[in-house]
Order: C-alpha cells, then sequence, then structure tokens
C-alpha cells in the first residue's frame, strides 16, 4: 500500500498501511532522518525507501538546519557567586577554573577573592584551597591525575577532556599518546562535553598520528561542539560559509556566537557590514548581544582577578 495518504499518516506503516486497527500502533518506528513517516519492520521501511529517499532527504536537510541554528542554552553560573560562567573571552582566555577534587568549575574571580582574602589574613595554608570544597590543592601530578580518574569513574565529562588534553600534549607524568587523548574526547563529546567536540573536530581537519584528514567528519564534530555550545566551533562555522560565499549563513553563526560572547564573531560581522555584506540591523543587534552578555557575567571580582595578573593555578 503506496499511497500519498500513507506518506502524511503517522498512525500507520508508510509502506503497508498497517497500524491501530491491526493492533501495531505501538510497534511503528518512525523513520530516523525525517521523523514524518513510521514503518511496521525494517523490511516495510526497505521496500519504501526508493518512494520516500527524495522527501526524507530534504525534510533530514530542514531539520538538520534547524537544529543547527538554535542558540545554544545558556552556560551554567559560578557555584559560588550564581553569575552566569564565563565563557571565550575578547582574547579566547577562559575566566573559569575546573576543579578536580569537586568537579565544579568555578569563575576564576571568586578563587581570586578566596585567596586574596587568605593571604591578608596571614592564612597562607588557605591560600589555595578549593573555594567550594575547601580541599587544598594536589600536592604532586600524581594526586591530580588520580582525581581526574576518580573524578572520570564517575562519567565527569569536564575530567574525562581535561584527561584527554594532558593524554594530548604529555603533561604530567603521563606519555603523550594522541589516540588516548581522541577516545577520551570522544567519551567526553557523549557525555555533552562541546569542547572535547571542537577537539575532535580540529584532529580531523588536520589529520595527525594515523587520523587523516576527513572534512566531513571535521564538519560533523565542529557543528556537535557549536550546537552544544562551543563558540569557536561557532565561530569557524561562520568562517568556513563566508569562505563558501554563503555570507547569510556566515552571519547567522557569528551572531550565535556573539550573542555567548565571542569578540572575533562580532568583528566578523562589523567587516560584512562595512563592505555591504550584512545589514545595519544586523550589526546593531550583534552590539545589544555582545553587550548584554558582557553585562551578564560581569562583576567586580572578576575584573580585579583579571587585571591582577595573577595566574590561577587550582586545579
Amino acid at each position: 500500500m503506496n499511497t500519498t495518504s500513507s506518506e502524511n499518516n503517522t498512525s500507520i506503516c508508510a509502506n503497508c498501511g498497517k497500524g491501530e486497527e491491526d493492533g501495531i500502533i505501538d510497534k511503528l518506528k518512525s523513520c530516523n532522518a525525517c521523523k514524518m513517516v513510521k514503518y511496521c519492520s525494517r523490511d516495510c521501511q526497505v521496500a519504501h525507501r526508493p518512494q520516500h529517499k527524495k522527501e526524507c532527504k530534504k525534510r533530514a536537510a530542514e531539520l538538520h538546519e534547524i537544529e543547527l541554528f538554535k542558540q545554544p542554552p545558556p552556560e551554567e553560573d559560578c557555584p559560588i557567586c550564581f553569575l552566569m560562567l564565563p565563557g571565550m573571552g575578547e582574547d579566547r582566555v577562559m575566566g573559569r577554573t575546573y576543579m578536580s577534587c569537586c568537579g565544579k568549575t568555578i569563575c576564576n574571580g571568586c578563587i581570586y577573592t578566596v585567596q586574596s582574602r587568605a593571604a591578608s589574613a596571614g592564612r597562607s595554608e588557605e591560600d589555595d584551597i578549593c573555594p567550594f570544597c575547601r580541599t587544598p590543592p594536589p600536592s604532586s601530578h600524581d594526586e591530580l591525575i588520580k582525581r581526574y580518574n576518580e573524578r572520570a569513574d564517575l562519567n565527569d565529562k569536564d575530567a574525562i577532556y581535561c584527561l584527554g588534553c594532558i593524554y594530548d600534549k604529555g603533561k604530567y607524568g603521563l606519555p603523550q599518546d594522541h589516540v588516548k587523548a581522541l577516545e577520551l574526547w570522544h567519551r567526553a563529546g557523549k557525555l555533552g562535553s562541546a569542547q572535547a567536540y571542537h577537539n575532535i573536530g580540529i584532529v580531523y581537519r588536520n589529520g595527525r598520528d594515523g587520523v587523516e584528514v576527513d572534512e566531513k567528519k571535521a564538519l560533523h564534530y565542529t557543528e556537535l561542539a557549536a550546537t552544544r555550545g562551543n563558540v569557536e566551533s561557532r565561530y569557524n562555522l561562520g568562517c568556513f560559509e563566508g569562505q563558501a560565499r554563503n555570507l547569510d549563513n556566515a552571519v547567522k553563526h557569528w551572531m550565535i556566537a556573539v550573542h555567548d560572547g565571542d569578540h572575533m564573531a562580532l568583528e566578523g560581522i562589523k567587516k560584512l557590514y562595512r563592505v555591504g555584506r550584512a545589514t545595519k540591523d544586523d550589526y546593531n543587534e550583534a552590539l545589544r548581544s555582545y553587550q548584554s552578555y558582557q553585562n551578564q557575567i560581569k562583576s567586580d571580582q572578576r575584573d580585579e582577578a583579571a587585571s591582577s595578573g595573577v595566574e590561577i593555578n587550582i586545579s
């Protein structure tokens, strides 16, 4: 039963027409790509494929674009000051630190304030304690790696991502192992780490240690990173679209990145506006979004930490 009506009826199998009246409505499975039709079996899906392929591909592309250009959810709040955690700043320097002791990510303003107060009171033993759980910093590289592994055993995506970075560089007594790093980043990405997917995208774009350059995979992981909130990947997608002369899409990507505080994306929209390839409204909206982000993450203690030049070493 290959009818036009069955193409738009998700209560019956798009191929054979069986459904509620046949007592199998609970067994119907949606097409994974387009979600528009359902099938009662794998055989029916295969049989219907030639008829459905064109419309499926079109709808799948539409769904992909909708998902790609969604604004990602906002950053979490710092667990100490309850202000939104800063992401990548103007110079793409992180204003946050992951704590291997408790798995919390804390803004550097709160860390700096705790350390400054301890130093002023002459409590040098408290200079480097975790502001959240009050645990002293690791006394050795072995202890630091042990903490990361303990957090990784709890499926802490940030700890797993950090372990990947350590293996990638061969730091803290661990051997440099790019294969292990990639495995850890894949694991972290599946648990929700946007930065891990960003790194995987870079690996496939540049290639290394047995990983061949694969532009398709590179784009796939860059898009995964961007949709999960990584602004560097989002900025890069805008650059790719700009290079392909798809300037409307470039502006869309950069507008999302600007909303999350990426100054380079703001500069990209500014340049397009200057040459008449973006509108004045586009640029004004980007400026408002960027300023709104700055207002959300701003605090006096974060400003003090940034201007102090003191390096935050707790991890």
